[in-house]
């Protein structure tokens, strides 16, 4: 999934986004999106689940997070749901990582933080201020990393 969101960030960018991947996702983070020109960066943790599942089809995508990692390197937390027989995604849920954290619910022994958003497109729930479609994406990285390069 994080390869499908990379890429499809690259193409519908024009190219003007370029992504790097973890070699160890010790950390959180999945995907690192750079502008080309600009130094900038911004660190993403990807969590997706297939439309099959039980969640996606009661209308909630539910991930969990370890606080280490929400904390320490991820700027946003992208969650999707997921197509795999048509290779596509969305919608997308795009949360700065000091939101997520003062957000979502610490559950169970390890205090993992539970993100639990409807997928119906009119619901109001918490989360959905930070709710794109995956055409906007790209735009709203875009976006992010010319306002971090002030």
């Amino acid at each position: 999934m994080e390869f499908l969101v990379a890429a499809s960030c690259i193409l519908s960018s024009g190219a003007k986004l370029n992504v790097s991947t973890s070699m160890v996702d010790d950390e959180g983070v999945d995907l690192v999106f750079h502008r080309r020109g600009i130094s900038a960066s911004l660190s993403a943790q990807v969590k997706a689940r297939l439309r099959s599942s039980k969640q996606v089809q009661e209308d909630r995508f539910v991930a969990l997070v370890r606080q280490q990692t929400s904390r320490l390197a991820t700027t946003s937390t992208s969650s999707s749901s997921w197509r795999c027989e048509k290779a596509t995604f969305g919608p997308v849920w795009m949360v700065p990582s000091l939101d997520f954290a003062s957000k979502a619910r610490a559950v169970g022994a390890r205090q993992n933080l539970r993100f639990s958003a409807s997928l119906a497109h009119h619901a109001n729930d918490q989360w959905h201020p930070y709710r794109l479609d995956r055409e906007q994406l790209a735009r709203r990285i875009l976006d992010l990393l010319e306002a971090e390069d002030l």
